[in-house]
């Protein structure tokens, strides 16, 4: 079907003016409504940098100690780190969809879960997991600030962390209100800049590697078998809470060759997250990683220590500012009629209080933590669907039968919902809860009759695309 070149929007947005398409540096109009022709910019290419700079992250470093400190020697830690970001691959699928449809991840994912059924997907993974993200991140950089501002000599009280905690959120929402366009544009100098930094921070941490480490007791057998699948599931989670990156290719033009639009993707976020969780592991080989910022510091010469504590502050804010866009993005595909940068306003105020409450009240950032361990049995089989449903479909997808949410559209199916989608995806969660095992808090029947292996991924991902492609049969609509 030919598409009109600027598309009425769908019930809940306004329709925006195509002066304001986020060409230039305005806050961007468009929120899940259909990008028209005329409206597509950029190249896949572009793409590489919005993934790089959020991926140069300190998270990374704590990720790869963590592995070490499990038990695991030097090789088998980078061999997990290898595997579990292989999972990219899956995010650079998805994003193909964008410039295919138009529309974001929330909108396409209603192929997969129909019109009403994928507002309460959308409300749990996407806007929920997504806060929660959010403060986690912001708590993570604040923590950072308040270090940096000891070593300048400021010394903080409530008011002054409130503040602080404050500034890293308006920067943050600055980017995710304007945008698109800014994210493409500023990404990339960021992404290098960062890079730069953490590639200093890698000299002085080679230097304390100890290349031939073997824990002091070497794991075998069940015991070596868990380690590793957890360490792949912490790894792989990273990049299966990104089943949104549709949201930054939607964009670029229809005739976009798909393969280059995964490749950018996968690259950009592939290779730094590999380097600097190997990075991490490199200095757990001989620095104590329980508390990766002080021992970070101990290695590092005064002068290069702010420089580094700015980097990961800029980092955090731009994982957040993507995790921000996209949950603005959610907030109007549950049904909420505000305009997208209004949205973005409302999670980040969400996402100020959780952080606010995590650092100055109570320990609330554990239980969130715990929360996102959890939610692996989630973001996997809805990867698995929304993968398995793009290969059925032969990313096929038409942006205005997707933005049609009346009655007996083409994406209503039964009452609004479509449900071997959405059994596909309470079997999958069910099948990687039992098979889930994270020690101290939780350990399936399954995961515990095994060892303690962990094989909550595998199986909910496999579950929930056999039963999709079994059930589901989605016909393509374009």
């Amino acid at each position: 079907m030919t598409a009109p070149a600027t598309p009425p929007a769908p019930p809940g947005t306004s329709a925006p003016p195509p002066a304001r398409s986020g060409r230039g540096p305005r806050v961007e109009a468009h929120g899940i409504d259909v990008i028209g022709d005329d409206e597509r910019h950029g190249r896949a290419r572009d793409l590489f940098g919005v993934w790089a700079a959020p991926n140069v992250s300190y998270l990374s470093l704590v990720v790869g100690g963590a592995l070490v400190l499990s038990g695991l020697s030097l090789l088998q830690a980078l061999a997990v780190i290898v595997v579990g970001n292989l999972c990219w691959a899956l995010v650079g699928l998805v994003a193909v969809s964008g410039p295919a449809a138009g529309a974001p991840s929330e909108v396409i994912m209603r192929a997969m879960f129909g019109t009403r059924g994928n507002r309460f997907v959308i409300g749990l993974n996407g806007w929920l997991v997504s806060v929660c993200y959010v403060a986690l991140s912001w708590s993570a950089a604040s923590v950072t600030a308040f270090s940096l501002c000891a070593r300048l000599g400021i010394e903080l009280n409530t008011l002054g962390k409130v503040l602080v905690i404050v500034t890293i959120a308006a920067a943050t929402l600055v980017i995710s209100v304007y945008g698109h366009s800014v994210i493409v544009r500023l990404y990339l100098p960021l992404a290098i800049v960062t890079t730069a930094v953490f590639l200093v921070l890698g000299g002085f941490l080679i230097r304390h590697t100890a290349w031939s480490y073997q824990p002091a007791t070497p794991l075998h057998g069940a015991a070596l078998w868990a380690a590793l699948a957890g360490g792949v599931a912490l790894v792989a989670s990273a990049a299966l809470s990104y089943n949104t990156s549709a949201d930054f290719a939607r964009y670029l033009p229809r005739d976009t060759k798909p393969f280059a639009v995964a490749a950018w993707t996968t690259a950009g976020a592939f290779l730094p997250s590999v380097a600097f969780t190997a990075l991490g592991a490199f200095a757990a080989t001989t620095l104590d990683m329980s508390d990766p910022q002080a021992a970070l510091e101990s290695v590092l010469p005064s002068w290069f220590t702010p420089i580094f504590l700015i980097a990961v502050i800029l980092g955090a804010i731009a994982n957040n500012a993507m995790t921000v866009y996209s949950s603005g993005l959610a907030l109007q595909a549950i049904g909420v009629r505000l305009r997208r940068s209004r949205s973005v306003l409302l999670d980040g105020t969400a996402g100020v209080l959780l952080t606010l409450y995590a650092l100055l009240v109570s320990d609330f950032l554990k239980a969130v933590n715990d929360l996102m361990q959890l939610m692996v049995v989630v973001l996997g089989p809805m990867m698995a669907i929304y993968v398995t449903d793009l290969l059925l479909r032969r990313n096929r997808y038409d942006g205005h039968a997707l933005a049609d949410e009346s009655r007996g559209g083409p994406f209503w199916y039964v009452g609004g919902v479509h449900w071997p989608g959405i059994a596909a995806l309470v079997l999958g969660a069910t099948a990687s809860a039992c098979c889930l095992a994270v020690p101290g808090m939780y350990t399936g029947f399954v995961a515990s009759a095994a060892g303690g292996i962990d094989f909550s991924l595998p199986a909910g991902m496999l579950i929930a695309a056999a039963i999709y492609l079994l059930a589901g049969r989605p016909r393509a609509t374009a």
